[in-house]
């Protein structure tokens, strides 16, 4: 993990979200000096992203430390690569999970993931590239933008904390739809991935990271 500090827009950011949305007017001040502000190697946050899909944050915390007690906190792919999948297996994961890891380890070694290259993509470029990858939807290459690139204008509908957070602020409690989040999304851009990590923070005492 590397410290980088807040990315350029960050201040900017907050200061229009909190003209043009009530709600994060309030949010944001909770928590104003904070923000993506770490970034972990490209392998590690794919395959801490991989571990949270519909796990709770417990659980995908809990089976990444066992991953770091055996692994290191920076997993090289290449040993990765060459495990079987009942290795990975007994740190609590299911065998889908730990196909998908040694899957993202082999395009790692071989070079398939070129961070180089994706930098240059837009956003929805890099969620198609990624998604090529078995195990990698969109929702975990979404958190790829947000937590590795840092890209300002990241919205992830299908992120059960945030939908959950719209619904606890905008919706008075009441189950919100994909098309509903959109819609309170739309005051939000372009820096969508700021409003997203305020909403996630006003949920947890401890901040989101992958």
């Amino acid at each position: 993990m590397s410290g980088l500090g807040l990315p350029s827009y960050w201040r900017s950011a907050q200061t229009q979200l909190m003209k043009s949305d009530r709600i994060l007017r309030k949010i944001i001040p909770l928590h104003s000096d904070q923000g993506l502000t770490e970034v972990e190697a490209p392998f590690v946050t794919l395959v801490r992203a991989i571990m949270a899909q519909q796990a709770s944050r417990q659980t995908a915390l809990r089976q990444w430390q066992r991953f770091t007690d055996i692994h290191g906190n920076q997993p090289n792919p290449e040993k990765i690569a060459i495990l079987s999948a009942d290795c990975l297996r007994q740190i609590g994961l299911p065998k889908r999970k730990a196909d998908y890891i040694i899957e993202v380890s082999t395009h790692f070694v071989s070079g398939h993931i070129d961070m180089a290259h994706l930098a240059t993509l837009d956003n929805e470029q890099v969620i198609q590239t990624l998604c090529k990858i078995r195990g990698v939807g969109r929702w975990t290459a979404e958190m790829f933008l947000i937590f590795n690139l840092r890209r300002a204008d990241v919205l992830p509908l299908d992120d059960a904390a945030l939908l959950k957070a719209i619904s606890k602020h905008y919706f008075s409690g009441e189950p919100v739809s994909r098309f509903e989040a959109r819609e309170v999304a739309q005051a939000w851009a372009p820096w969508c991935t700021v409003a997203t990590w305020h909403l996630w923070r006003s949920l947890n005492a401890v901040a989101v990271h992958y």
